[in-house]
């Protein structure tokens, strides 16, 4: 499987990732070429070299009417809301994968802005995120990610610094609240370097592309790319972006376990309900016999390292639990797609699922229980004839 690993331990802006995409390229030049021919307007990429620590990568230089960001008088540049966005997207030579994936980012960034503010996206003004280099970068990553189209793409733990950060709205604290917002549900952490390591163009970027958080998977790299930002610290801040190929698949799951003896068979069903819909991966339960002989029942649940704290907490909230017992294990899964054959009743999606050797395929259920009611047929009559026609 094509995976592309992207490590934030000096959090993450646009500039930084697309520079450490563009070093995946086997031909960076051309690409920057073809940013450049987008003619976005006022826009100018550059591709520079850029070391940091004794470590030599690239700086993505984005200006705009000949200046960097930093340098130029933002408000000359903002394009205040998100259909003025969708207004410049709109006319770019781009696939519409790619527009979708750009709009999306932006979508994301105007429901954040919008809780902190407390107004309706319709009514966001976008600030630093407005401007045309911001623009630039989120069309960047999102054509460099449709380039070296990965199968799945694993970001580590966010670090999004500490201290403080001048914006439009003032002096704010870091994560800023939009970044905070944004990167709701992802693993992140604080640390001693004081500034704003993670903008909220980075934390959209990241959110929207992420298969998953955690640990780099066991992979046979293929490229390394470093992208450096404009900043100095004690540490080299740079993205690094890894692509390589993982073979079979192993994640870490956590199993949550706990006993009780006092819940009803239409509370347990109603807390079953509510751990999937807190994103548990798997829940089942075991009839057990507790203290006293009392008939008791074992809640069993799986869950991501990203919603643990969730499910936790639904668990305890849900249950009439006093404790929970837990364990870290390794899970062994097969890669799962989705796909879909045409049939004379109607589309039937199904998934797909291989590794280790194995190649299985099992129809949607939701499809299959359309097809059986519409025509009267038992499910495994609609099996059947789907699998006469194929």
């Amino acid at each position: 499987m094509k995976t592309l690993y992207l490590n934030c331990s000096m959090g993450a802006a646009g500039d930084m990732l697309t520079a450490a995409l563009l070093e995946l390229l086997p031909d960076p030049d051309s690409f920057v070429s073809k940013l450049n021919a987008l003619a976005i307007p006022e826009v100018h990429f550059e591709k520079e070299k850029s070391v940091k620590c004794g470590i030599t990568g690239t700086h993505m230089k984005v200006t705009v009417h000949g200046q960097e960001e930093g340098e130029m008088h933002h408000h000359h540049h903002h394009h205040s809301h998100l259909q003025d966005i969708e207004h410049i997207v709109s006319h770019l030579d781009v696939s519409d994968g790619i527009w979708k994936d750009i709009l999306a980012v932006y979508q994301e960034i105007a429901q954040a802005e919008s809780k902190v503010h407390g107004v309706p996206v319709t009514d966001i003004h976008f600030h630093e995120v407005g401007t045309m280099d911001a623009i630039a970068d989120v069309t960047a990553v999102c054509m460099l990610m449709a380039e070296i189209a990965p199968d799945q793409v694993i970001v580590s733990p966010v670090h999004v610094g500490s201290g403080q950060v001048h914006c439009a709205h003032g002096i704010l604290p870091v994560p800023a609240p939009a970044t905070a917002y944004i990167l709701k549900g992802i693993p992140i952490y604080g640390g001693q370097i004081d500034g704003e390591l993670c903008t909220p163009t980075g934390a959209a970027l990241l959110k929207h592309f992420a298969t998953k958080f955690g640990d780099m998977p066991i992979m046979n790299v293929t490229s390394i790319g470093y992208g450096m930002g404009t900043k100095d610290f004690e540490v080299a801040n740079c993205v690094r972006a890894f692509l390589g190929e993982t073979e079979d698949q192993t994640e870490q799951i956590y199993e949550l376990h706990c006993n009780v003896d006092d819940m009803t068979g239409e509370e347990i069903g109603f807390a079953t309900e509510a751990l999937f819909e807190a994103g548990a991966v798997e829940v089942f339960t075991i009839p057990v016999q507790m203290k006293k002989n009392r008939p008791g029942t074992l809640f069993c649940v799986l869950c991501t390292q990203e919603k643990h704290d969730v499910v936790v907490r639904t668990l305890f909230q849900y249950t009439t639990t006093i404790g929970i017992r837990e364990k870290k294990c390794d899970r062994y899964v097969l890669d799962r797609t989705i796909e879909s054959i045409n049939t004379a009743y109607g589309q039937v999606h199904y998934k797909h699922s291989s590794g280790y050797g194995i190649q299985r395929d099992k129809y949607e259920y939701e499809d299959l229980v359309h097809i059986a009611r519409k025509q009267g047929w038992s499910l495994m009559e609609v099996i059947q004839k789907i699998n006469t026609e194929k």
